[in-house]
């Protein structure tokens, strides 16, 4: 089952010639078979969020609120939760990794992240949108944690691959339109 959404539509609609494998992937992979719609929106919202693409986000936005009826709410409550606490998360996270430090992984890093645990959707569809987030920084312990979490929340291996993908279009549609912070 798919939702209409006319305001990422547009957004396809503009990107140049050059970009045509864009705008084909926009369309297939947010009608995928592994993700419910509010999922793949979702994700989506929380990808244009992440990657600070505010018409992008602002256009999915309307398409969730037109398409998601009463869960509306909750899925840009969680994308918008998920978007920022990965903004933190995979700057932090990324850090220890890189320092691969075992003074550093012994701190706590005493950063508030409760929403992950109370989510306004459900566990597995804010791990989906961190997830997409987490592969968009780049962020491997943070991809490693959120797929193994997916994994044992029920979530296939094809759903987290979805996720990704999603994430990876929405990046691409903000660059092809220049709203990608440099």
């Amino acid at each position: 089952m798919s939702i209409a959404t006319p305001g990422l539509d547009a957004y396809r609609d503009m990107l140049p010639d050059e970009l045509k494998d864009i705008r084909l992937n926009v369309a297939a992979v947010l009608t995928g078979e592994n993700l419910q719609p509010a999922q793949a929106l979702g994700t989506a919202f929380a990808s244009a969020r992440f990657v600070r693409s505010r018409n992008l986000a602002d256009a999915l936005e309307s398409d969730i609120r037109a398409g998601l009826g009463d869960a509306a709410t909750a899925v840009i409550s969680d994308a918008v939760a998920a978007a920022g606490l990965m903004a933190m998360n995979t700057v932090y996270y990324r850090f220890k990794h890189m320092l691969r430090k075992e003074s550093y992984d012994a701190r706590s890093p005493r950063l508030r992240m409760s929403r992950m645990a109370q989510p306004a959707t459900s566990k597995l569809d804010f791990e989906l949108m961190s997830l997409g987030c987490a592969a968009l920084a780049g962020c491997e312990l943070c991809i490693q944690n959120h797929e193994a979490s997916l994994l044992h929340l029920g979530a296939s291996e094809d759903a987290c691959h979805d996720a990704v993908r999603i994430a990876a279009v929405i990046n691409a549609v903000a660059c092809g339109l220049g709203t990608q912070p440099a």
